[in-house]
């Protein structure tokens, strides 16, 4: 029954996009409820032809509906006339082309149904992406996007909250796994961190930044994650010096004190579960870390320009395949055994990919780093600025992270990327027609 309703739904978005499409305001609102539809994503998804035991990074034909909602502002806006262009700048190209890049694994995927599920949810994060970045074009409504990503968070803290007192030890929050609400928070943590030292308490959007920073980095913490934990200094601190020499060194100055005060507080509260996190991790943790690294090793030497197929990992790693057996990993542990993914997003990506996949999968990462440290420059609006300067902060220590982690593949998790991706190729965008305009 939820299927067909699912599916009644998806015939509704055209009606619905044409219904909003004669009213910009109310885009607006449908835009304000793809963020609400992010905050019910896991209860408001389905995975069409779904293998829930498999063990890769996609299990079905994923579809939300914050994906609805995403497709409703397109089509509006489409039926306006305000997207002009369906591949915007360098960002949307780069992720294009490492969609292109992928598709040659189809050839070496020994299941090319599972290939297909992580196929449909790069396409998803395309259109997704693409929904945030024409109705900034459309509207020029920053402040609204900006408070749509804060609610998400707060909202997020408020999940995290509820677990604590229901006795889970490390919250995961809106998302399905720790790891991956600690990379979304460590992603727009900085950014809310920015938008108050540039602001200050005294304005609205000040002090949403704030209470939007204390609930990121707080979940960050509640989960205990080791690599989240040991990149927060790295995300804030970047963040915090490049707001040093951007504003008023003396507002930043005693803005950022009193946080480092209650920042240590509530280490220094949480420390002895923070170091036991770290000192009682158990061994075999490391050690299974380091041999599936050395099995998607193995993949890569074997496939260098394909890989082993996309989202085939669950497959590959596990007999007839000799590639756990080759990395000097224990096999034969029994008929019901199912070996984990590599933790490591770019691993992973070379593995199931190969090495032109991977190198784009780089470059698209690379690309927004560059744009926001550009942007971070020449931006004087302190309620824009601040947000490629959060990204400054929070990108070094995203790309750290993934070296550790694989959840950036999950669904939610790349929505909050690609919406932050969105956000710095409008301001780019917008940056360079002011620039014209200038000189015309």
């Amino acid at each position: 029954m939820k299927y067909f309703i699912f599916t009644i739904a998806a015939f509704g978005v055209p009606p619905f996009g044409f219904v909003l499409s004669q009213n910009l305001r109310w885009i607006k609102y449908a835009f304000i409820g793809i963020a609400v539809a992010m905050c019910l994503y896991q209860g408001t998804s389905i995975n069409f032809f779904s293998y829930e035991d498999y063990r890769g990074s996609s299990r079905g034909m994923e579809v939300s509906l914050a994906h609805l909602m995403a497709f409703s502002v397109i089509f509006a806006l489409a039926m306006r006339q305000n997207i002009r262009r369906w591949i915007p700048d360098g960002g949307f190209r780069l992720f294009v082309l490492y969609f292109l890049a992928c598709l040659p694994s189809l050839a070496t995927a020994e299941n090319t149904l599972f290939a297909f599920f992580e196929i449909w949810k790069m396409i998803m994060t395309y259109f997704f992406s693409l929904a945030i970045y024409a109705y900034l074009c459309a509207s020029e409504d920053l402040t609204t996007t900006v408070k749509a990503l804060a609610y998400f968070t707060i909202v997020n803290f408020c999940a995290v909250i509820s677990q604590r007192f229901t006795g889970v030890y490390q919250a995961h929050g809106l998302f399905p796994h720790q790891n991956s609400m600690a990379m979304a928070m460590q992603l727009v943590g900085p950014i809310f961190f920015s938008l108050f030292l540039l602001n200050g308490p005294k304005t609205k959007l000040g002090r949403l930044g704030m209470i939007a920073f204390f609930a990121a980095a707080i979940a960050t913490v509640r989960t205990f994650s080791r690599g989240a934990l040991a990149m927060m200094p790295v995300a804030y601190g970047l963040s915090a010096m490049v707001c040093f020499f951007k504003g008023s060194k003396t507002h930043v100055v005693k803005r950022v004190m009193p946080l480092v005060f209650v920042g240590v507080i509530g280490a220094l509260a949480m420390l002895p579960k923070i170091i036991e996190r770290f000192t009682e991790a158990p061994e075999s943790s490391a050690s299974t870390r380091v041999e599936l690294a050395k099995c998607a090793w193995e993949m890569i030497k074997d496939e260098p320009w394909r890989g082993v197929g996309i989202n085939n990992w669950g497959i590959k790693i596990n007999e007839p395949y000799p590639y756990a057996e080759r990395a000097g990993r224990e096999v034969n542990r029994g008929e019901d055994f199912r070996d984990g993914i590599v933790e490591s997003v770019y691993l992973l990506v070379g593995a199931e990919c190969g090495i032109p996949a991977l190198l784009l999968m780089f470059l698209w990462f690379v690309w927004y780093f560059r744009i926001s440290c550009k942007l971070a420059r020449k931006l004087d609006d302190s309620r824009m600025a601040a947000i490629p300067i959060g990204c400054v902060g929070a990108f070094p220590a995203l790309a750290a992270q993934c070296c550790l982690e694989w959840v950036l593949r999950q669904q939610l998790n790349l929505m909050c990327l690609v919406f932050v991706f969105a956000i710095l190729s409008y301001l780019n965008e917008a940056g360079n027609s002011a620039k014209m305009a200038e000189e015309d």
